[in-house]
């Protein structure tokens, strides 16, 4: 089998979900229980404003003081293009290892084995940054979770060391959870969401009903550096929330009907999570007690809820922050997971056979979760050497991502320019309905997607010493992002080279060609 180069063909009409795999050659392995809210928690819980707001609110502010705001819109925007274009790649390619399935469809095979290694390093990386965001709320809740040191500030080398310890104890929880049954997994993404979504209700309210300003504020600058750098430093707050929205693709193939369900779920989580996360962030600037006094700057939300609203109401929100972060990082390590199954189901990784397994007991790929969980945790030890590496680990997951979304938007964008896609044409549903589809909007909106993407990913990865490497003596750390991406590359290559040179490059198998392609229209109305 081979990945076509052919026109991209419309997509076919399935006679039920169940049917939705067989266009593309793979069996249904993975359970296909997932309805429509089940679907678009997958999407909210990755982003989780509640967990990426609370983590990295400090950031932005300590750069772009209360101007910081209108970064958020502007990254909003950014993402709504490019999860424009995914939901169109959904309706046609419903498809578990979305980013890497796309792009090796869009591109080439050896192009999409890149785009899914980068993604899966970065989510497993993602899992990690999410897994340390508990040091953020829980030691507020109760001083008792601290238990390594007494400063809890996570750029201590006491706070540091104690994320490390919680983020080892929430991971061992998300992985069992990952190796049972996605009844539990969707049981736990829902409730999650759910008391996610009520909790910012809450906290928006409440916060509104304590203001100490107007909105006026937020066109106040502050913060490091001029300007220019200061937003640009201050997006990393926005950018670093706002991913994870293919996460309702990536379940594709645990969900009922997914070429009509996932595209809008993938933009409503997305949508959501942006109006969610603004009102978030406005509320603390409002409502701070003080934007001088350095507090916003280095505890962020939490230091607002715990001030502006007493000990006892702003526990119990933080304490249902921590569910939410909880419920993130399930959600995570839920969507690496299932990006390793699918490339392992094309033999495209080591020991493709061991991570491919789905046990029918369970319908879950626990060998793959397993995989997840141990990297995660590696990465959290690196929070022993250095309160910055929380920063690092952050900022590093992002532009990784930022990187794989540009591998599908940039080949779509060459297949709209060469007319190779057919953009009136998005296919239709088992019941006649039409799926979503760009139309004529689809080359202008891609190109911005890319152009956007692009911009972010060089942004996120620019080794700026006073983000990275505030105290100097540490240069890695500067670098880290661009090590990392050099590194992950490098390290791609070489197990390519070394496939190659075994042989297995010359085996017709779905390694070589990431997989079976999607059939010609004719073959599939015949």
């Amino acid at each position: 089998m081979t990945v076509t180069t052919d026109p991209v063909p419309p997509t076919p009409t399935p006679p039920g979900s169940g049917d939705a795999l067989a266009p593309f050659g793979y069996p249904q392995q993975l359970r296909r229980r997932m309805g429509r809210y089940a679907s678009f928690a997958a999407g909210f819980s990755f982003i989780s404003v509640l967990t990426t707001v609370f983590q990295f609110f400090s950031l932005g502010y300590s750069f772009g003081g209360p101007l910081f705001f209108w970064t958020w819109p502007a990254v909003l925007v950014g993402q709504l293009l490019v999860a424009a274009c995914f939901a169109e790649l959904a309706a046609r390619m419903p498809i578990a290892g979305a980013i890497y399935q796309w792009a090796s469809r869009l591109g080439s095979p050896s192009f999409g084995w890149y785009a899914g290694w980068i993604m899966v390093t970065g989510r497993i990386v993602v899992v990690a940054a999410a897994a340390l965001a508990l040091q953020v709320v829980l030691p507020a809740v109760w001083p008792g979770f601290q238990v390594v040191g007494g400063d809890p500030a996570p750029t201590t080398t006491s706070g540091a060391a104690n994320a490390a310890l919680l983020g080892l104890v929430l991971l061992a929880l998300t992985t069992l959870l990952n190796v049972l049954d996605n009844r539990a997994l969707s049981a736990v993404n829902t409730i999650g969401v759910t008391a996610e979504i009520a909790g910012v209700a809450l906290i928006v309210t409440l916060l509104s009903t304590h203001a100490e300003r107007d909105p006026g504020i937020t066109l106040h600058a502050g913060g490091q550096g001029g300007l220019i750098t200061a937003l640009l430093v201050g997006s990393f707050t926005a950018a670093y929330v706002l991913i994870g929205f293919e996460s309702a693709s990536e379940m594709s193939e645990e969900t009922v009907n997914p070429r009509r369900t996932a595209p809008r779920t993938t933009l409503t989580a997305l949508a959501t999570s942006g109006v969610c996360g603004g009102l978030l962030l406005l509320g603390g600037l409002i409502a701070a007690p003080s934007l001088t006094d350095g507090r916003l700057a280095t505890e962020g939300l939490g230091y607002v809820l715990t001030s502006t609203l007493g000990d006892g109401l702003g526990r119990i929100l933080l304490a249902d922050v921590a569910v939410a972060i909880c419920a993130a990082t399930l959600a995570i390590q839920t969507s690496a997971t299932r990006m390793i199954f699918s490339m392992a189901r094309d033999g495209a990784l080591p020991r493709s056979a061991a991570l491919a397994r789905v046990p029918r007991r369970t319908g879950m790929p626990g060998t793959a979760a397993v995989v997840v969980g141990v990297g995660a945790g590696l990465l959290l030890l690196l929070n022993l050497a250095s309160p910055q590496a929380f920063l690092a680990i952050g900022t590093t997951c992002i532009a990784m991502v930022y990187l794989a979304y540009a591998m599908v938007t940039g080949p779509m964008l060459v297949r709209r320019l060469r007319g190779e896609w057919r953009p009136d044409d998005g296919g239709r549903d088992e019941l006649g309905r039409p799926l979503f589809s760009l139309g004529r909007w689809g080359l202008p909106v891609n190109t911005l997607a890319v152009a956007y993407g692009l911009f972010m990913t060089v942004n996120l990865a620019w080794p700026r010493a006073e983000v990275y490497d505030p105290e100097g003596g540490h240069w890695y750390f500067r670098w880290f992002t661009v090590l990392v991406l050099a590194a992950t590359v490098a390290t791609g290559a070489a197990y390519r080279w070394y496939r190659g040179r075994e042989g297995s490059e010359g085996r017709p198998d779905r390694a070589r060609h990431g997989g079976p392609a999607a059939p010609e229209p004719e073959a599939v109305r015949d």
